[in-house]
C-alpha cells in the first residue's frame, strides 16, 4: 500500500539561494536606507509613487533626490518612444533590436539562448533609460486561437519556466528589471477585462502559476504586473490570494506590482489586496488614497509597505539620467547575432516528404509565392511592436543567401485591400494567374503563408485557426501546376494545417522571427543550418478538438463593451466607445483543469496534425543505452537519468531531447504524460555523446487541498520515465520507485 508524503504549503517559503541569499531577499539590502527615506515623507509624497507620473512612468521622491521609473513595453524588443495615447513621438534615436516573439523563442527550448535574448533586452532598456521592462510575458498557451499567443512562450509549464528564469536573469543581469506578466490566468483576449476565470486551486498551482513562481523564486523577477481579468471572482490587480497569500508569502516576492494599464479597479481593494502601481491615473491610488487613509479605512502602514517595495525596486535599478539616455545606437551587432541565432534554433520543420529541403543544388529557379515573404512584422499587435533599424523578410532572405538561382517573386493573396484587412477567403484573379505563371516555370516553389499581427493580435483572438486569405485555394491550385511545394508559415501561433498537409509535402513553421528572421530562414532552407526547432506548443487536426472547445469552455458569452485597453487608450483601433462603461463578467471555467494542450491530446488519445515537442532535422538522431543513478528515490533526492545520443548524419545538427513522467499505479488523477526535464545537445557529423537529464523528486509533487491539508504532496509509487525527440516520439523508456 503506498504512503503519501504531505510538504507543508510553508515549504514554498524556501527559495534559491545564491551567496547566502536568497534571489527575493537581495532586494531588501538596502530597508534600513529606505525605512529612513519613508520616515521623511508626507502622506501625499508617498501615494504620489502609487500611480503614473506619464502614460510610461510612476513618480520618485523629487524632494530627496530620488528618480522617477520608467517603464518600457518590451517583450520582444524596446519600444519606440510614446506620448498619450500610445502616440508615436517620432523620435530618430528610438529604434531598437526587432527580437523573435515568444512562441519563437520558445520553439528554441534553449535556456541559453533565453539568458542572452533577455540579457541583450536589458542592455538596450539601460541604453534607452528604462528601468522596467513590461516582460517576460509568460502565460500558458491555453486556446489556439489566443491573440496573444506568439508573445507567450509554451502549453508546458516546465519549459515556460525555464525560459522565463533564464530570461529574468540576463535582463536583471544586465542592470534593467523585468516585470512579469499577464499575472495569472490570463490566456484569452476575448473579455479580458472583464472575464472572470474559474480554475480550481491543483491547476492553478500545478500549471498556470508554474512558470511565474520560477522566475520569481529562481529568476528573482523585480516586478509583476496582475493581468485584466478576475480569478474566482476577483480582479487580478486586487486579488489577494493571489498577490499577497501566494506572491508574497508564499513565493517571498520583495518587490512591486504594478497593474495592467487600465486594470486597476477600485480605491480600496487594491489598497488592500497587493497592488503597489495604478498605470495609468491616480483616480483610485491618488487622492482616493489619502482620503481612505486620513478616514482611517486604510492604515498608512499599508502605503509604506507599497513604498517600501518600490523604492526596493529604485535603489537595485541604477537610474539614467535623461542626457544619457538615447544618446547612441542601442540595436547593437551582438544583440542583432543574438536575434539571428535564436531566429535559426527556432525555425521547425514539420513535414519533408520527397526530400525538397535542403534546396538540391540541381535547383537553378525558385518561385517565391506569398504576401508574407515580403511582409514586416517588427510592427503591430497593439501593445507589442518594435521600431527596428532593419527587418530582412524571409524573400530578401532568400535573395542574400540564394547564389546564383533565379529567384521570382508573386504576391499570390493580399493582406490588405483599400487600406483594410481582406478577410474574406477568396483568392484574387490577377494574383492567382501570376502565382500560377511563376510557379509552373519555377524547379522549386517556396509558398510563404500564415497570419499577420492584425489577425493575431492583444485585444482579440482569432475566430479560427484557418489559413486566412484564400491560401488554403491557392496552394492547391498551385500544386495542380508544380507539386515541388516547399510551404513556409508565417504565424505566431498554430494554424489548421489539414490542406496545406495535403498539398505540400515539406512543411516549415517560420514564426515571427525578429530583424534577422529571413536570414536565419533562408540558411535552414539551403541547408546552411539544420533545423533544429521544437514544437512548445500542439498543432491540433483542426480547433474543436482542444480542451477548451471540445468541454464547451471557449468562447463564451461576449462582452459587446470592446476591449478595455482599446477603449481607453488607442481610439485608432477601439472607436470611442466609453471605456467607463460597466462590463459584465462572462465566467470561463477551466474545466479541463491540468489536461491542456499534450496533456489532453496523449489522456484522451485523440489525434494531432503536429505534436507538442515535434521537429525535424536534416539528420536522424539515435537514442541508446538509457540508465538512472538509482531503482528508488525519496522526496528530496534527484532523478538522474543518462543516455546516449548519436547523429547518424554527416552535417552538425541540434536534438532536443524531452524526459516526460508517466504515472504507473497513481490514485490522482494525471495527465498520461507530463514533461519534467529537456536539453538541447549539438552533435558533430557521426557525433555520440553521453546526456544527463535531471529531475528533482521534489517536482512530482501535486497539490492537494482537503479538509485536513493544504500543500504540496508527494505520492508513492513506480513511474515510467519515456524519452524521446518529441511528445509523439518516444525511444527509450525505464521505470522507478518514489
Amino acid at each position: 500500500m503506498k504512503r503519501i508524503f504531505t510538504i507543508a504549503s510553508m515549504a514554498l517559503l524556501t527559495v534559491i539561494s545564491v551567496s547566502g541569499q536568497t534571489m527575493q531577499s537581495k532586494l531588501t539590502a538596502n530597508d534600513r536606507r529606505i525605512n529612513r527615506i519613508i520616515a521623511q515623507m508626507s502622506l501625499e509624497e508617498k501615494v504620489e509613487m502609487l500611480h503614473s507620473k506619464t502614460i510610461m512612468s510612476s513618480e520618485g521622491v523629487p524632494r530627496l533626490g530620488i528618480q522617477d521609473i520608467k517603464y518600457a513595453d518590451g517583450p520582444f524588443g524596446i519600444r519606440e518612444e510614446i506620448g498619450d495615447g500610445f502616440r508615436p513621438l517620432g523620435w530618430v534615436t528610438d529604434s531598437a533590436t526587432y527580437f523573435p516573439t515568444g512562441s519563437a523563442l520558445a520553439a528554441t527550448w534553449s535556456p541559453e539562448l533565453a539568458y542572452r535574448y533577455g540579457y541583450s533586452m536589458g542592455v538596450e532598456g539601460r541604453l534607452r533609460g528604462k528601468d522596467v521592462i513590461l516582460g517576460p510575458a509568460i502565460n500558458i498557451q491555453r486556446l489556439p486561437v489566443g491573440g496573444r499567443t506568439y508573445e507567450y512562450l509554451s502549453e508546458d509549464p516546465v519549459l515556460a519556466a525555464a525560459l522565463a528564469v533564464e530570461f529574468t536573469k540576463g535582463t536583471q543581469t544586465a542592470g534593467t528589471a523585468v516585470c512579469l506578466k499577464h499575472f495569472a490566468l490570463n490566456n484569452q483576449e476575448t473579455n479580458r477585462g472583464s472575464v472572470n476565470v474559474i480554475a480550481d486551486e491543483r491547476t492553478m498551482r500545478e500549471l498556470y502559476l508554474k512558470p511565474f513562481e520560477a522566475a520569481v523564486k529562481e529568476g528573482g523577477a523585480m516586478v509583476v504586473m496582475p493581468a485584466y481579468n478576475k480569478v474566482n471572482g476577483y480582479y487580478c490587480s486586487e486579488n489577494e490570494h493571489l498577490l499577497n497569500e501566494i506572491l508574497r508569502k508564499e513565493w517571498g516576492f520583495k518587490g512591486f506590482t504594478v497593474s495592467d494599464w487600465g486594470g486597476t479597479h477600485s480605491t480600496m481593494g487594491a489598497a488592500m489586496h497587493g497592488l503597489n502601481v495604478q498605470m495609468t491615473g491616480s483616480n483610485y491610488l491618488g487622492q482616493p488614497l489619502i482620503d481612505s487613509v486620513r478616514a482611517g479605512k486604510v492604515p498608512e502602514s499599508i502605503v509604506d509597505d507599497k513604498v517600501r517595495e518600490l523604492l526596493r525596486v529604485r535603489f537595485a535599478i541604477e537610474p539614467i539620467p535623461n542626457e544619457k539616455a538615447n544618446t547612441s545606437k542601442i540595436s547593437l551587432p551582438e544583440h542583432q547575432k543574438t536575434a539571428y541565432d535564436v531566429a535559426t534554433k527556432s525555425v521547425v520543420l514539420l513535414k519533408n516528404e520527397g526530400g525538397l529541403l535542403p534546396i538540391d543544388k540541381n535547383v537553378k529557379k525558385i518561385a517565391v509565392i506569398g504576401h508574407n515573404a515580403q511582409a514586416l512584422t517588427a510592427r503591430g499587435g497593439v501593445g507589442a511592436g518594435v521600431k527596428a533599424p532593419y527587418e530582412i523578410t524571409p524573400l530578401q532572405g532568400i535573395k542574400n543567401r540564394a547564389g546564383g538561382v533565379e529567384i521570382t517573386y508573386s504576391e499570390g493573396y493580399s493582406m490588405r485591400q483599400g487600406g483594410r484587412l481582406q478577410a474574406a477567403p477568396t483568392i484574387d484573379t490577377d494574383l492567382l494567374v501570376e502565382a500560377l505563371r511563376a510557379a509552373q516555370d519555377a524547379d522549386l516553389v517556396i509558398f510563404v503563408c500564415g497570419t499577420s499581427k492584425t489577425i493575431e493580435t492583444e485585444g482579440s483572438d482569432r475566430q479560427d485557426i484557418k489559413l486566412p486569405l484564400g491560401q488554403e485555394e491557392l496552394v492547391a491550385a498551385l500544386s495542380a501546376v508544380n507539386p515541388k511545394i516547399v510551404s513556409v508559415i508565417i504565424s505566431g501561433g498554430p494554424c489548421d494545417l489539414q490542406k496545406l498537409d495535403k498539398y505540400s509535402p515539406t512543411i516549415v513553421q517560420g514564426w515571427w522571427n525578429g530583424m534577422e528572421g529571413g536570414n536565419a530562414l533562408a540558411d535552414i532552407l539551403f541547408g546552411n543550418i539544420a533545423p533544429s526547432g521544437k514544437l512548445p506548443f500542439t498543432f491540433p487536426v483542426k480547433l474543436e478538438d482542444s480542451p477548451a472547445y471540445a468541454m464547451g469552455n471557449f468562447p463564451q458569452r461576449t462582452d459587446n463593451s470592446g476591449d478595455l485597453f482599446t477603449n481607453m487608450y488607442r481610439q485608432d483601433l477601439g472607436g470611442d466607445r466609453d471605456a467607463r462603461r460597466t462590463n459584465v463578467s462572462p465566467e470561463a471555467h477551466y474545466t479541463e483543469k491540468l489536461l491542456v494542450g499534450y496533456r489532453w491530446f496523449d489522456t484522451k488519445e485523440q489525434p494531432v496534425m503536429y505534436a507538442f515537442g515535434h521537429g525535424l532535422s536534416y539528420v536522424d538522431f539515435g537514442y541508446s543505452d538509457i540508465k538512472t543513478d538509482k531503482e528508488k528515490y525519496r522526496e528530496k533526492d534527484v532523478i538522474k537519468v543518462t543516455f546516449k545520443l548519436t547523429n547518424n548524419g554527416d552535417m552538425e545538427a541540434d536534438e532536443v531531447a524531452q524526459l516526460y513522467v508517466h504515472y504507473l499505479d497513481s490514485q490522482i488523477e494525471r495527465p498520461y504524460k507530463e514533461l519534467k526535464a529537456f536539453r538541447r545537445v549539438t552533435l558533430g557529423a557521426g557525433e555520440t555523446k553521453t546526456v544527463q537529464l535531471e529531475i528533482p523528486v521534489s517536482e512530482l509533487r501535486y497539490w492537494r487541498e482537503d479538509a485536513t491539508t493544504d500543500g504540496w504532496t508527494l505520492e508513492n509509487g513506480q513511474i515510467e520515465l519515456q524519452l524521446g525527440g518529441a511528445s509523439d516520439d518516444i525511444r527509450l523508456k525505464t521505470t522507478v520507485t518514489i
